[in-house]
């Protein structure tokens, strides 16, 4: 039988080298903009707070890094002498050499738009971006705005200064080239267990509700929720693991419930509950987060907690405080707090029954309620001496008359008041009013090696507004006596 020979030849050099590739790729820096207005009341409380020192905006979100602008009311330099205000943009969270482009306006508020502008956007030919080194790091003006000016200017209105800063974080990456374009659709996985759940297909298990009844699927409820899967399959799984009653829950939550397992996503609470208001959607956020913590579901969770923070309001807020509370949901709990210490809702909040369960179910939470209302409106302290007396003043006139009866009936017994300033005086309360202002006999200071002028002082009367924090001796705090105090408060005597 004959063979077939098959030739077989490299290519030259000369050949493979004139066949060649060519690929492509493009740098892209660009920058991811963003803004944030800040408005500082009570400017000419702000006076006096010191040189050096600022009032700073809530931090926010700019290209990954967090941002906080400082407003420096008697100015940022000694050599100034107070003569300017200072305001500057701060890098408020980590980072190494973070390039941006930035824009400081002080907003004209007599509706003529001659806003005052410092602005670096216009200059990138010129200078380049500005470079941050490290956190804290900061660009602005030690002399924005010279102070007699700014307060006979339009920029200044109900004693009120508006300050708007823009953010642009330069960012720089490489693009190849590409050679596809197909599109993906975004998944749909929660769409087809949600489908399975309406069906009712397979299902292998029941819960009963408050008298209602409803089908699922083991495998499913496992494969999301902890406690279903030990429930379920685990060591100490139910005997009757077809039908589960489920005691302490409302149908429509444990329907809610259901639909999130499924569908991955919240149902809507207003067509769930047949009610057309908020505050309907605020209680079922509320059991919906109970709930959600009960099977260990913390997306669900989380996701409830953001609803309650955006849907705080008077009738409801000391309910969501205390479920903060039990459920060690942090963020929720520092809004709830800061809405109520608000000067316009702190009454009106303490007289709704939800004040009174708070009180009831977590009373620890009145010490952190009235820190708040301590910190409300702080301001600088001015120490005048009179003989063997002083009297330390503040410029909030807005007292709080929160534990007002508490106080009253502490009269005579020894106690520790310590000051916005960090001075703490140790004495005998001798009186104490509505608005929290306290006259101490027999004082002593705390640290005398930091305030040697205050040694001869004996008598001292202090402004509410200018209170940290009043430290009680430990047989001195009486939870039944505060409960009646705030309850007196609420009802008006």
């Amino acid at each position: 039988m004959g063979r077939v020979l098959r030739e077989t030849s490299k290519p030259s050099s000369s050949s493979a080298s004139s066949v060649s590739a060519t690929t492509t790729s493009t740098s892209v820096t660009e920058t991811v903009n963003g803004s944030h207005q800040f408005k500082i009341t009570g400017y000419s409380l702000s006076k006096g707070l010191g040189i050096g020192k600022y009032i700073a905006s809530d931090t926010f979100m700019v290209g990954g890094y967090l941002w906080a602008i400082y407003f420096y009311p008697d100015g940022k330099s000694p050599e100034d002498n107070a003569a300017y205000v200072s305001l500057f943009i701060a890098l408020a969270s980590e980072g190494t050499d973070v390039r941006a482009l930035f824009e400081l306006t002080l907003l004209d508020q007599s509706g003529k738009e001659r806003h005052k502008v410092h602005s670096h956007f216009g200059r990138t030919l010129e200078s380049g971006p500005y470079t941050l080194k490290y956190r804290g790091s900061m660009w602005g003006y030690k002399r924005f705005f010279k102070r007699t000016l700014l307060e006979q200017s339009d920029y200044l209105k109900d004693n009120c200064l508006s300050v708007h800063c823009s953010v642009g974080v330069v960012k720089s990456h490489t693009e190849g080239p590409k050679v596809y374009s197909i599109a993906v659709p975004p998944s749909n996985i929660g769409h087809h267990f949600g489908q399975l759940l309406e069906s009712g297909k397979g299902t292998d298990v029941s819960f009963e509700v408050d008298g209602e009844v409803f089908p699922a699927h083991k495998l499913v409820l496992a494969a999301r929720s902890p406690v279903f899967r030990a429930q379920l399959f685990g060591p100490m799984k139910d005997q009757n693991t077809r039908k589960i009653k489920v005691e302490d829950m409302e149908a429509p939550v444990f329907k809610a419930l259901l639909h999130f397992i499924y569908w991955d996503c919240l149902p809507d609470m207003q067509e769930l509950t047949g009610l057309n208001s908020k505050w309907a959607s605020t209680l079922m956020s509320q059991h919906l987060l109970a709930a959600a913590d009960r099977y260990g579901l913390d997306r669900l969770r989380l996701l409830c907690e953001a609803n309650l923070c955006e849907d705080v309001a008077i009738n409801t807020v000391a309910t969501t405080l205390a479920l903060a509370e039990q459920h060690h949901c942090f963020q929720l709990k520092a809004v709830c707090l800061k809405f109520v210490a608000m000067p316009e809702n702190l009454r009106a909040v303490m007289q709704t029954d939800g004040f009174e369960y708070l009180k009831e179910s977590c009373p620890s939470v009145l010490t952190e309620l009235l820190e708040y209302v301590a910190r409300v409106n702080e301001h600088s302290v001015i120490v005048c001496r009179h003989g063997n007396e002083a009297i330390l003043d503040g410029s909030d006139a807005n007292g709080r008359r929160l534990f007002f009866s508490y106080f009253k009936d502490l009269v005579g017994r020894e106690v520790t008041v310590e000051l916005k300033n960090d001075l703490a005086i140790r004495g005998t309360l001798h009186s104490v009013d509505q608005y929290l202002n306290i006259k101490l006999e027999n004082t002593r200071v705390v640290d005398q090696d930091k305030y040697p002028h205050m040694l001869s002082v004996r008598n001292c009367f202090i402004r509410g507004s200018v209170v940290r924090y009043v430290q009680l001796p430990p047989d001195g705090v009486d939870i039944e006596l505060l409960h009646d105090a705030t309850r007196r408060e609420a009802r008006g005597g």
